[in-house]
């Protein structure tokens, strides 16, 4: 999987992946507007602030997005999503183990966090997999029900 900036024509396909408003609340965590056209959906995403990642196929077809930034001193990972047509396949993984690779080089971090809801267990178990561990978080999590997953390198 290549990682590289998102294009419009990426992000038109990722706003294919989420059926309804609970699916991408899910994903986006809060003040994600639903319904979104182009324009909201990347405005909300951030692109400007948050480094984002298309991951691609060697055939270039769009199998993953993923974001990060510095949280709490951490590289922190967010709205983490595989291709619903190749889910499955362990791409979160790699996903996952490329972006923690290029944002704690960046960050010049060590180590690598996330938030997921409680409910989401697939996404625990496979981060469980990666070495994520669940701990406190240092103040209250904006979010109900929601998890902070720690992976120290």
């Amino acid at each position: 999987m290549d990682l590289i900036a998102p294009s419009d024509k990426h992000i038109r396909q990722l706003m294919t992946w989420f059926e309804d408003e609970a699916q991408l609340a899910i994903w986006s965590g809060p003040d994600f507007r639903y319904p979104f056209d182009l324009s909201s959906f990347k405005y909300d995403l951030k692109l400007t602030s948050l480094q984002s990642f298309s991951g691609l196929s060697a055939q270039r077809e769009l199998l993953a997005f993923g974001q990060y930034y510095l949280r709490e001193g951490k590289c922190h990972l967010g709205r983490l999503v595989v291709n619903p047509e190749f889910r499955g396949q362990g791409l979160i993984t790699e996903l996952i183990e490329k972006l923690s690779a290029v944002g704690r080089r960046e960050l010049a971090v060590s180590t690598s966090s996330l938030f997921v809801f409680s409910h989401n267990i697939r996404a625990i178990t496979a981060y469980e997999k990666l070495g994520f561990m669940v701990e406190n978080y240092p103040t209250k999590i904006p979010l109900d029900n929601c998890l902070y997953m720690v992976h120290r390198s």
